[in-house]
C-alpha cells in the first residue's frame, strides 16, 4: 500500500512519532490498531519508535497485515516514502513470558522516548505520542526520572510543566498532581496555582487556534471556602493567582465551587478550566471521556500527547485493549502540530 502512494503528496504533512511504550503492555497492540485506521494515516506520517517485533505480534493477534515499512533506528528520517514507518530496536528483546513490570521492557522504552524527544527537537518529527510505560519498569531499569513528564521537563530544559487533559468539550490543567491528597496544602503556592493559569492560556492559543481563551479556576474547598469558613486557600492562595494572571492580561475567573465548575465547562461556558488536585480534575474527565482522554504536557517547547490510561499488564497480548484513547491522542497531536505550523505561519507573514 505504501509503494502505491503519491511520495509529494505527504511530504507537507506532519510526521508524528509514537514510542511502543513498554513491550510487554498494551502498547504495541494500541499503536498498530490506531495506526490500523486508514482515516489515521491519511492525516499524517508517523515513525514508531518500537520493536518491529512485538508490533508483528500484535498485528498478528488483531489479524491486522502489516502496514508499515521497517528501518534502523540509527538511522531515522523526515524524508521516509512511507506512511509509516518503524525505527526498530532490535537490539533489544523481551521475552513474551514477561507480563509485568521488568527492567529489559524498562530500558527499551526508556530509550524509545529518549530518541523520540531528541527527534523532536532536532525537527525530525513535529509531535510525540507515547504509548504507556510503567514506572516501576523505569526504576528497575534506573531511570532518572519517574515518569514521561519529568523526563520531557528534564530533556527540553524546560523549568516549567504542567498536565493537561482533554476529554470532549473539557480542557482542564491540574495545579499539583501527583501529590498525597494531605500533602497537598503543603505544597500550595500562588505560583502552583498561577502556572497552569498562564501554560493553559498559551497551550491554548498556541496548539488550539482559541485567540483570547476564557479559563475558570477552581476552588480547593467545598463552596469555594464560603468566605473562609471552610479553609481560606481561596482567599490566600487562589484569588492572588487570578489576579495574577488577570494582570498579565489573561482572561480568567474564579475561584468556583468545584461541584458545578465542571458542568459549566462541558457546556462550553469556559475554553479551559484549572482544577487544583489529581483527582477534582481527573474524575469529570475520566466520567465524561473514560476511554477518550488525552493527556498533554504544556510548558515544553515540544507537542507530546498519550492517552489516559496505563500499561494493563493483566490484559497484554489478549487483544483485548481499546485504541480509542490512543487514536484520540493521535488525532490531538496532529492538530496540535497543524494549528501551531499555521500560527508559525501567519506570524512570519505579519512580520513581513
Amino acid at each position: 500500500m505504501h509503494h502505491t502512494e503519491n511520495h509529494n503528496s505527504i511530504t507537507n504533512q506532519p510526521v508524528i512519532g509514537v514510542t511502543m511504550g513498554d513491550p510487554a503492555g498494551i502498547g504495541p497492540e494500541v499503536v498498530v490498531k490506531a495506526l490500523a485506521d486508514p482515516a489515521i494515516r491519511r492525516a499524517a506520517k508517523f515513525i514508531v519508535f518500537g520493536m518491529d517485533e512485538q508490533l508483528r505480534y500484535a498485528a498478528d493477534h488483531a489479524e491486522i497485515e502489516p502496514f508499515w515499512g521497517r528501518h534502523q533506528h540509527e538511522k531515522i528520517s523526515r524524508d521516509y516514502p512511507f506512511k509509516v514507518v518503524v525505527a526498530d530496536y532490535d537490539d533489544y528483546s523481551v521475552p513474551p513470558w514477561i507480563k509485568g513490570p521488568s527492567a529489559v521492557a524498562g530500558e527499551a522504552s526508556l530509550r524509545f522516548c529518549t530518541d523520540a524527544i531528541d527527534a523532536a527537537k532536532r525537527h525530525i518529527i513535529d509531535a510525540i505520542v507515547t504509548a504507556p510505560i510503567s514506572k516501576t519498569s523505569w526504576k528497575l531499569a534506573g531511570a532518572d526520572w519517574p515518569g514521561h513528564t519529568e523526563m520531557l521537563a528534564k530533556l527540553t530544559k524546560s523549568k516549567r510543566k504542567v498536565m493537561m487533559f482533554v476529554a470532549g468539550p473539557i480542557k482542564m490543567a491540574l495545579a499539583t498532581i501527583h501529590e498525597a491528597l494531605f500533602e497537598v496544602r503543603h505544597k500550595f503556592t500562588i505560583g502552583c496555582v498561577f502556572e497552569p493559569i498562564d501554560l493553559l492560556n498559551t497551550a491554548l492559543k498556541e496548539y488550539f487556534d482559541i485567540e483570547k481563551p476564557k479559563i475558570a479556576v477552581a476552588a480547593l474547598n467545598p463552596h469555594a471556602g464560603e468566605n473562609g469558613r471552610f479553609g481560606d486557600e481561596e482567599q490566600r492562595i487562589i484569588s492572588p493567582a487570578i489576579l495574577l494572571a488577570t494582570e498579565q492580561g489573561i482572561d480568567c475567573e474564579g475561584p468556583f465551587p468545584a461541584d458545578t465548575l465542571f458542568l459549566r465547562a462541558a457546556h462550553g461556558e469556559f475554553d479551559g478550566v484549572v482544577a487544583m488536585y489529581h483527582d477534582q480534575g481527573l474524575i469529570p474527565i475520566k466520567l465524561l471521556a473514560w476511554d477518550k482522554a488525552v493527556n498533554i504536557t504544556i510548558g515544553i517547547p515540544i507537542i507530546r500527547t498519550s492517552p489516559a490510561h496505563g500499561t494493563a499488564f493483566d490484559i497484554a497480548g489478549k487483544n483485548l485493549a481499546s485504541h480509542a484513547g490512543f487514536k484520540a491522542a493521535i488525532t490531538t497531536a496532529i492538530q496540535m502540530a497543524k494549528t501551531k505550523k499555521m500560527r508559525l505561519a501567519k506570524a512570519h507573514a505579519d512580520a513581513q
